[in-house]
């Protein structure tokens, strides 16, 4: 992989982490297991077999939280170091590979990428609970699940693809939490103003 390949490849994993933080990991984990992807040292650790069943664990845990309302609020509440972290691991580990970039920026790309994603996705769920009575929680949360992981996928095999896809998702769903906001600031500046 070329530099500028690689470093979308560390996008493409670090944004779905701000999704869902253990499934990023897991697929890049088993990747690693099975030889698809090359990770350096001390990322090739993923592959391990006691990290690959805590990651397992983990992911259980975090599917099934984030399905249920306002369980999925604490849920996020706690992944906000969790998610950035996560995410900093991933493009680290992908870039890992190029010679003279600083591990310590790459995981700070990783973390702001992650956390980008996991402040909008934090900022949306309410807004679903709100909307739905708490009704959609469980299909907005299976849908951000697909997309951590198909993006995970795609940014293993096709990077620029997954980068493209996730940044257009950011802009999407940023989007709708301002305008959702915005809303809700006219609709109080009239009750108000009654």
């Amino acid at each position: 992989m070329d530099v500028i390949t690689t470093i979308l490849s560390g996008f493409g994993l670090a944004a779905p982490a701000g999704l869902n933080a253990w499934l990023p990991l897991f697929i890049t984990g088993l990747a690693h297991r099975f030889e698809l992807v090359k990770l350096t040292s001390p990322f090739d650790l993923l592959g391990n077999t006691w990290v690959l069943v805590v990651l397992g664990v983990l992911l259980t845990i975090e599917v099934f939280a984030d399905k249920i309302p306002a369980v999925d609020s604490i849920n996020d509440v706690i992944h906000t170091f969790i998610r950035p972290a996560a995410g900093g691991v991933l493009f680290a580990a992908q870039t890992g590979a190029i010679d003279g970039m600083d591990p310590v920026f790459a995981f700070i790309l990783g973390a702001v990428s992650a956390g980008g994603v996991h402040a909008v996705k934090a900022a949306g769920r309410p807004l679903v609970t709100a909307t739905t009575g708490g009704i959609g929680n469980p299909l907005v949360s299976l849908i951000e699940d697909i997309i951590a992981g198909v993006s995970t996928i795609l940014a293993l095999i096709v990077p620029v693809v997954a980068a493209v896809i996730m940044l257009i998702i950011l802009i999407v769903a940023g989007w709708q939490v301002w305008r959702w906001r915005e809303r809700r600031k006219r609709r109080r500046e009239m009750e108000s103003g009654l």
